[in-house]
């Protein structure tokens, strides 16, 4: 595993995306395999975990939290808050300092910590970023104690560049892939000359960049690859990067066949990595073979240049006018 900078500290390159062991949205992780998929990632020399309180209602940071106890290493949790809509509401009205602490705290009281690492805006509506007045509540948070640094998870452009507008903002976290590469030109340059770190999910666009599936390849009820393939839940761009599934199929055997062998989730992953402005990418996990599927990127050389720019034509001439949702 290779470690990026994250303010002061050295964090994994390549991170673990959580939203599975929720058991919500991807079917269900009982918590033995969750267990064991968390500790495989540790033994890998994994580091940074990426979480939120709406996995599962607080089911995935109860996990993490559990799993902490048990093992004696430095780790990192990101956790993220905005998209409640129980009884400590916020989504998509109430984003006062009262809730938003609230829900910090909820988180701290599933992680077992007494301060979070890193929490994340969740994907709020845009207008509440331009008002700022929810970065004023992180950073009273901040100065509180119940955080350390403060960060916010986007789905738009305009949303990235409304956040690095924000005083002490440590990290951005974004959609970017091989079926999202604009993101790079119009973000990036801006996040590393503020220092401010670019947290990247999504990155194997829901599995289509695994290049395991097929046009025939069916999902669970519970799965959002079944509910919100066409963005009838929340953001299409959560969902295959917005791709409509046949069409993304299509377009991964393209990419698979130009990559320099059959590691297609690797390759995708590594591609990622190169891009220097990437701090750590988060793909997630329900099987313990995938993490250390995932984790196998951090050693692979970098793609060549020539690639890079085959893989960015295919891009720009068939990719990006597919896709669908706000971005």
């Amino acid at each position: 595993m290779e470690y990026r900078l994250f303010k002061d500290e050295q964090i994994a390159e390549v991170g673990l995306g959580t939203w599975q062991l929720g058991s919500a949205d991807w079917g269900s992780v009982d918590e033995d395999a969750a267990m064991q998929i968390l500790k495989s990632y540790i033994d890998a020399g994994g580091n940074f975990i990426d979480t939120a309180d709406v996995y599962g209602m607080g089911v995935s940071e109860t996990v993490i939290g559990r799993f902490l106890k048990t093992i004696d290493k430095k780790i990192y949790v990101a956790t993220k808050l905005g998209r409640r809509s129980d009884s400590c509401n916020g989504w998509p009205q109430n984003f006062t300092y009262d809730t938003m602490r609230r829900q910090a705290e909820d988180s701290l009281k599933h992680l077992g910590l007494s301060q979070l690492f890193l929490e994340q805006l969740h994907c709020i509506p845009t207008d509440e970023m331009r008002s700022g007045q929810v970065f004023d509540h992180l950073r009273k948070l901040q100065q509180e104690g119940l955080i350390k640094h403060f960060g916010a998870s986007v789905e738009t452009t305009e949303e990235a560049l409304l956040c690095l507008e924000e005083e002490g903002l440590a990290s951005l976290q974004i959609i970017f892939n091989l079926f999202r590469q604009h993101v790079a030109d119009e973000v990036f340059a801006k996040a590393k000359k503020k220092g401010v770190a670019i947290i990247v999910r999504v990155p194997l666009a829901s599995g289509l960049l695994s290049g395991k599936f097929s046009a025939d390849t069916r999902f669970g009820d519970k799965d959002h690859r079944n509910f919100n393939a066409n963005g009838e839940a929340f953001n299409a761009g959560e969902t295959f990067s917005g791709i409509d599934f046949k069409e993304g199929v299509k377009f991964s055997g393209q990419i698979k066949s130009m990559l320099p062998d059959e590691r297609m989730a690797q390759w995708a992953i590594r591609w990622i990595l190169d891009h220097p402005e990437v701090t750590t990418v988060i793909p997630g996990a329900s099987k313990i073979s995938q993490v250390n599927s995932n984790v196998e990127a951090s050693t692979l050389t970098p793609l060549n240049a020539e690639l890079h720019q085959q893989l960015r034509k295919l891009y720009d001439e068939q990719i990006k006018g597919q896709i669908r949702g706000h971005y």
